[in-house]
């Protein structure tokens, strides 16, 4: 591990999962049998150990019924950092979706010449 910040990052994530099997009074080998992993790495989850896979972890959430909890772990709306980031690169101003088309048009269409858009009276079509 790089950052001094992970360990206990990872320490309180393991002693809040073992808080949330106490309360649903689960036993250690139970939640391992129902999560489809071992007594062993429930017992490395808990303690905080970096090396347990994150499809553990999903698979425990699930049995203690938090799995949301996961998908919410990075969400993209809480971010305030990336938020302010993202609306310092935003145009100043934007374009309308009609511009866009008019100057799609104009390129795809072929250059006319003068006569055919100036009738010989001056009205232009």
């Amino acid at each position: 591990m790089g950052s001094p910040k992970v360990r206990p990052a990872l320490e309180r994530l393991g002693q809040d999962i073992r808080n949330a099997r106490l309360r649903r009074s689960i036993a250690v080998a139970d939640l391992a049998l129902r999560s489809g992993t071992s007594a062993s790495s429930i017992a490395r989850l808990e303690k905080g150990d970096p090396g347990v896979a994150i499809g553990t972890l999903a698979d425990v959430l699930v049995v203690l019924g938090l799995v949301e909890r996961l998908a919410d772990l990075i969400d993209v709306r809480k971010d305030d950092l990336g938020l302010a980031l993202s609306s310092e690169r935003l145009p100043q101003r934007g374009k309308s979706f009609a511009t866009r088309v008019r100057k799609q048009k104009a390129k795809s269409e072929p250059t006319r010449a003068l006569d055919d858009v100036v009738d010989p009276d001056g009205a232009s079509f």
